[in-house]
């Protein structure tokens, strides 16, 4: 979808309020505009805007090197508040946050999606409100200060249209989610599912901050990569790019939800490490055959006492994920894969270890050489985090257009008047 002047405004001044928040306390227009690659000019008429929608806020000055002191903003915390839902295949998690991406309160729902009637979309939609009723609450936030909610489900989105266009592992098709959310919910709503929400937590907070490209790959029950490209979050065409979960690792080899055969997903999801676990040790009391968190939980509480079907079983994993990872190192040539969500978190640095070796007999050496894979350094759930700033993005969108001709006039007299 070709961009218009109008997206690329909204987009600048997104990128200008990411920087404010990641960089805080504060930071000059200065420092921003070097940040951002705007100009100075560009950069004050950006944060005229935001100082007009109560985003951010004057706090003083710096000193420059022989000049005059230099102007600082920073983000205005109780300028609103932000909501960020990972809905995953078995559970919902909700965070509140304020406009630094502070957390204020927490919600959780476990799904079943084995029991009748678990996965049905309007019961999975009542969930998800009656957990963001919850958090609001226990925020004590007004309705009114509620800036958005940005909700990520698992699978292929049509996030224009709010719509869940394919959830395998519910056989969800064509779902309108914000629409029912809607009815449940009086707050601006925004989709998009796990791959995008983890991979702008991790350019605003994690390990892909200050990278040109990286690769975010989201190990829960579902399996796929978040890629930035050039420093930015890569769509594709249809918002469908990262399904690498659903790419031929094994040809004519386990039977996926999405219908393929041999996908990666189905060797490296929580389902298919469940089988790894399985076919290596039938009985095993590691297995838990209803339970996918309490499995790979005992799993990693196995590795560290050095249970040798646990490490066995891992090293099964890592191998079939090493393998995967290669390619994505020799095809896109990232400075950095980030291993990220509940089941990379639960098996941690054993399965780091056995994956970077497995990596490492299969990927190109000179790609390879410029490739680091790491865990999730961000300590609180990333796709709800990520989430949020969809909702913050969604925000910016539509009361900047709102904004805009008031804060002209403004900005172009801070320019003027801002010390450089």
């Amino acid at each position: 979808m070709k961009r218009t002047s109008r997206d690329i405004r909204t987009a600048n001044r997104y990128e200008v309020l990411r920087h404010v928040i990641a960089e805080s306390p504060a930071v000059s227009r200065q420092h921003l505009a070097s940040a951002t690659g705007l100009s100075l000019a560009t950069v004050a008429t950006l944060v005229g805007e935001l100082l007009h929608l109560g985003a951010i806020t004057e706090v003083g000055y710096e000193d420059s090197d022989g000049g005059r002191p230099r102007g600082l903003v920073a983000v205005n915390a109780q300028g609103g508040a932000l909501i960020g839902v990972d809905v995953a295949e078995t559970y919902i998690h909700v965070e509140v946050f304020d406009l630094s991406l502070t957390v204020l309160a927490r919600a959780d729902e476990e799904l079943r999606p084995e029991r009748p009637g678990e996965r049905e979309p309007r019961q999975v939609i009542a969930r998800i409100a009656a957990a963001v009723r919850a958090v609001v609450e226990a925020a004590a936030i007004p309705d009114d200060r509620v800036l958005g909610v940005g909700v990520s489900m698992p699978g292929q989105v049509d996030r224009e249209g709010g719509v869940s266009v394919f959830a395998p592992n519910w056989d969800w098709h064509d779902v309108p989610v914000l629409d029912l959310l809607a009815e449940h919910l009086p707050y601006p709503l925004h989709l998009d599912n796990p791959l995008r929400a983890c991979t702008v937590a991790e350019l605003w907070f994690g390990a892909a901050r200050g990278r040109e490209h990286a690769v975010v790959v989201n190990l829960g029950t579902g399996v796929g990569a978040g890629l930035a490209l050039g420093g930015t979050l890569h769509r594709g065409a249809s918002n469908s790019a990262g399904e690498w979960g659903h790419t031929t690792l094994v040809l004519d080899g386990r039977v996926c939800h999405c219908g393929a055969h041999g996908c990666v997903e189905s060797y490296v999801g929580a389902p298919g490490i469940m089988q790894n676990l399985r076919e290596l040790s039938p009985g095993s009391p590691l297995l838990h055959p209803d339970d996918q968190t309490a499995t790979v939980e005992a799993l990693g509480r196995a590795l560290a006492d050095g249970d040798p079907v646990a490490v066995k079983t891992v090293r099964d994993t890592a191998r079939y994920l090493g393998a995967g990872l290669a390619d994505l190192v020799n095809l896109l040539n990232p400075e950095v894969i980030v291993l990220s969500s509940w089941v990379a978190a639960g098996l941690g640095e054993p399965l780091l270890t056995e994956v970077r070796a497995a990596v490492a007999g299969r990927a190109l050496r000179r790609p390879l050489a410029s490739t680091e894979i790491v865990l999730s350094p961000i300590p609180t759930n990333p796709v709800s985090l990520g989430a949020a700033t969809f909702a913050l993005e969604g925000w910016l969108a539509s009361t900047g257009r709102k904004s805009r001709t008031n804060t002209s006039t403004t900005a172009a007299a801070m320019i003027r008047s801002t010390p450089s």
